[in-house]
């Protein structure tokens, strides 16, 4: 890659597609034929508009599916959930592979059919007032506010905090956030590929450690799983828990994001139009989903087994330390938590520089490099609260902004079923946006949940079908589909009789 970003560039397409590859998070250049392709500029298109693509070609793009989704700061909830589900641990990994994975490929599914861009095209057939607002939430939650202030937390949680006292780790956040922040916005501000390069190297490299841990784990288990204790939330929902648990990767989000970066390459591979693109996406999709898929089984199993000597921990970093711990000692547990640093600082260098791209395109009287700082600055901020924090209010938006995006998703991959009429998405998201509403203000803290106007929403809410399991929204969405398409029929059909007249 020639660069991150420019004055120069960060107003064309290579630019988003650039951005969006080095937000890829553990596998970034894995196959280094990615850059090759698409991202190099060499002149390839007549070679693949003359043949068909072979496995290779498939590979590529499976490896960009795989490097966009699966993030090392993503590690730390499907061990979590394992510990959460205990026995119940393979009814609970189904739910969350429906929402952590199959989600996020549908996502991309939904640019690649409509033509989008990015987030913003995905919510255009509602209007442009209603585009750019989705947009602002989008990215403000896997920006600043939640997904880029949780790649330093991580980091610290896995790298640094086993090695300072208790006393010193609020200080010791603050310092560490602030450096990983200001490196961030270097590597973002310049022309500069050395971060990008070291990824190619560790990326794959922190694979390779992590799947060694799986070995000695499941050649040496700390306990059986089918025995573990289950907590009592998933002893009768751990399919509804694991698929809102799922939520937490933020990846159906990137996904709308960033999917533009796979469906770029793919085009550049000569395939031109929606079904083609979609065909091969739809493929590729199938290996990195079951890449993705395992590794997030092998973590689920390995949390609950961890059961065997540790207590449920108060999230998946406490966890993922101990484990490593156990079985590389504090040599293994600091080169394991140095390599995992890095891929989260790549992941945040993707995020930030993405944010100030799309942001200043839409925003254009402020510039790239203000939108940059200030996402590093909120990031910063954010981060200080601490792992826990952002989680349990990261929780509430994600409840709001799933519902969304998943019917945003469904509707936008059937569209050519009802000619993107934006009639139907409008009754859709009508009758979606209210419950899902009420399932966020439910799911916050306590000092929202619990006070009055927090209680009286909850009540309201209990009156919906499945709000108990989180999914108020669920049932009114089929409703707003149902009365949506009639509308669009009705309409269709009018037109079609008044055309005939004529």
């Amino acid at each position: 890659m020639k660069g991150i970003v420019s004055d120069n560039n960060i107003n064309k397409g290579w630019y988003h597609a650039e951005a969006s590859l080095n937000q890829s998070n553990l596998v970034e250049g894995l196959f280094l034929y990615s850059d090759v392709y698409f991202l190099e500029g060499k002149n390839m298109m007549t070679d693949y508009t003359s043949r068909k693509l072979t496995w290779k070609d498939y590979l590529v793009v499976a490896s960009l599916l795989f490097g966009l989704f699966f993030g090392a700061g993503n590690l730390i909830f499907p061990l979590h959930l394992g510990q959460l589900a205990g026995a119940n641990w393979g009814t609970a990994a189904v739910g969350f592979l429906i929402t952590g994975v199959l989600l996020p490929l549908l996502s991309v599914l939904a640019v690649a059919i409509t033509h989008a861009d990015g987030v913003y095209d995905i919510g255009k057939p509602l209007g442009a007032g209603f585009a750019v607002v989705f947009m602002v939430l989008i990215h403000a939650t896997i920006g600043p506010l939640f997904g880029t202030p949780r790649t330093a937390t991580v980091s610290f949680t896995v790298g640094m905090a086993p090695f300072v006292p208790k006393n010193m780790q609020g200080t010791a956040l603050l310092v560490f956030s602030a450096l990983f922040f200001l490196a961030a916005f270097a590597f973002s501000y310049h022309q500069n590929n050395i971060l990008s390069n070291v990824g190619k190297v560790l990326n794959p490299l922190f694979l390779s450690l992590l799947f060694l841990v799986f070995v000695v784990a499941f050649a040496r288990p700390l306990g059986n799983p089918q025995t573990a204790a289950v907590t009592s939330a998933y002893k009768h929902g751990a399919l509804v828990n694991g698929f809102l648990e799922g939520y937490n990767t933020m990846d159906a989000l990137a996904g709308l994001a960033f999917g533009i970066t796979v469906v770029t390459a793919v085009r550049g591979m000569g395939q031109k139009d929606a079904k083609s693109v979609s065909k091969v996406v739809a493929k590729s999709g199938l290996l990195a989903v079951l890449a993705i898929g395992f590794i997030y089984l092998l973590l689920i199993l390995m949390g609950a087994m961890s059961l065997g000597r540790f207590k449920v921990s108060d999230n998946g970093g406490v966890a993922f330390n101990q484990i490593v711990n156990v079985y590389g000692g504090v040599f293994g547990q600091a080169l394991l938590a140095f390599l995992l640093t890095v891929t989260c600082l790549t992941t945040a260098v993707g995020l930030v520089a993405a944010f100030a791209q799309d942001f200043h395109k839409h925003f254009p009287q402020v510039s790239y490099h203000a939108w940059l700082a200030l996402s590093c600055l909120a990031s910063f901020l954010a981060a200080n609260f601490g792992l826990d924090t952002i989680i349990a209010w990261s929780t509430p938006m994600l409840m709001f902004l799933y519902p969304l995006s998943m019917v945003l998703i469904l509707l936008s991959v059937f569209s050519p079923l009802f000619k993107t009429d934006g009639v139907v998405y409008f009754f859709v998201i009508l009758f979606t946006v209210v419950p899902a509403l009420g399932d966020m203000v439910v799911a916050f803290p306590s000092v929202v949940s619990q006070s009055s106007f927090g209680l009286a929403v909850a009540s309201l809410r209990n009156h919906l079908p499945l709000a108990n399991m989180g999914l108020s929204w669920l049932v009114p969405a089929l409703v707003g589909l149902v009365v949506g398409l009639v509308v669009h029929f009705v309409k269709t059909k009018k037109v079609a009789s008044v055309l005939e007249e004529d």
